[in-house]
């Protein structure tokens, strides 16, 4: 890892961890390396911090440097679930009733997504 951040664990074992470099990498429950999400979907991230599992097991990434939160299915194109209102996105959890919670540490405040 270059730059470990911010790491979740995701269901079944394994876990997904942002770099300082630009990318998240995912692991299996053995810590091997199973995918980099900017090969496997051929996104670009400005600088991602906090990640977190929804309960589909798709992976959502806030980036600090573009001010948006990406969801990232495990099939299909990542999809930018939060464009607008976030000045800096740092730590990120997900709920079971479907909330998104987001860290802003410009505003110092927690935002929450439906």
């Amino acid at each position: 890892l270059q730059g470990p951040r911010y790491i979740s664990p995701v269901p079944g074992g394994g876990f997904v961890v942002s770099e300082e470099c630009g990318d998240v990498k995912v692991f299996m429950s053995s810590c091997k390396l199973l995918c980099s999400l900017s090969s496997k979907y051929g996104h670009q991230f400005g600088n991602p911090a906090g990640v977190c599992v929804d309960t589909d097991g798709s992976i959502l990434v806030a980036d600090e440097q573009r001010h948006t939160v990406h969801l990232f299915p495990e099939h299909g194109a990542p999809i930018c679930l939060v464009s607008t209102g976030l000045q800096r996105p740092a730590a990120m959890a997900c709920s079971s009733s479907g909330h998104l919670f987001v860290a802003d540490a410009v505003e110092n405040c927690v935002k929450v997504f439906k």
